[in-house]
């Protein structure tokens, strides 16, 4: 009766096999990772050998490049990069890293988790008044600046600092900035010490941001140097580009022209230009 009562019973269903990450059709994961950010994609791509082939479509990589990426490529490139044989992707790669241009006092790069252009105008890519008078101005080596030189400021009655460029930017709302540095900093004992000595005169009257555009645009506004011993970003206004496959030429200029004092101890390194919605994810470019 035991036995008639056990074979009465059947055993338990085996269970039905899983479907296994590797077995997803390549085509649904790219379709997938169209969605995602540049580094979700890549981490994606370390998992299977279908994500890692699906991350290497070029759709995927179209929907992150700027939508006037041909006009980019050609501009920094002269033609495709070196890696063009890995697509889009390939591109993509090319285009963050950080490339550098007329004669080596511009950069530009995209950002790596958003894909917008961003770009660094040096010191020496700048109209500096009494720049080649070394009483009032010196360019110094530095390990705190992408372009190891500053242009330091010992003091002077007249400042003006100026600058243009003309370039293909993808359309967007696009921000500038003044990197600066009141005081020296330097090395000492391999430990970073910074030199105030010369700092004077930026408490006085503050200093005027201007910034114009080839279609029109203006803007305006002041704001007193403070901080001394730390970099700062000082905004120097925004601008919106309408089309990307055309160049917008900018002018901008940081001044104090007010010679009733003299002012100095100031270190100009750069002017950035970012998408503006990268000041909501870099804290530093709300400082001013």
């Amino acid at each position: 009766m035991g036995i008639s009562f056990s074979s009465s019973h059947s055993s338990p269903p085996s269970p039905s096999p899983t479907c296994g990450m590797d077995e997803l059709p390549e085509s649904c994961v790219a379709l997938i990772m169209e969605y995602l950010d540049p580094p979700q994609i890549c981490k994606l791509a370390t998992l299977t050998r279908t994500f890692r082939a699906a991350s290497s479509a070029d759709f995927v990589w179209e929907s992150k490049l700027p939508s006037n990426y041909h006009v980019l490529v050609r501009q920094i490139f002269n033609g495709l990069p070196t890696d063009f044989e890995n697509g889009k992707r390939g591109i993509y790669s090319a285009l963050c890293r950080t490339n550098t241009f007329d004669g080596g006092t511009k950069k530009l790069w995209l950002d790596k988790n958003i894909g917008k252009l961003c770009m660094c105008i040096a010191a020496k890519g700048l109209s500096i008044t009494g720049i080649s008078d070394r009483r009032y101005w010196n360019y110094i080596p530095t390990e705190e600046s992408r372009f190891s030189t500053v242009a330091f400021l010992q003091q002077i009655w007249w400042f003006e600092v100026d600058g243009e460029v003309e370039f293909p930017f993808p359309a967007g709302t696009y921000s500038l900035f003044f990197r600066l540095h009141l005081g020296q900093p330097s090395k000492r004992f391999g430990r970073r010490v910074c030199n105030t000595e010369h700092v004077h005169g930026w408490d006085v009257k503050p200093v005027r941001f201007q910034l114009c555009t080839s279609d029109g645009q203006f803007v305006t506004s002041q704001c007193f140097l403070r901080e001394p011993g730390k970099w700062s970003f000082y905004h120097g206004g925004n601008f919106v580009v309408e089309d990307g496959n055309t160049s917008t030429k900018i002018k901008f200029s940081m001044t104090q022209i007010d010679c009733t004092h003299t002012k100095g101890g100031l270190c100009v390194d750069s002017v950035l230009v970012y998408p503006s919605e990268v000041r909501k994810v870099k804290s530093f470019l709300s400082c001013s």
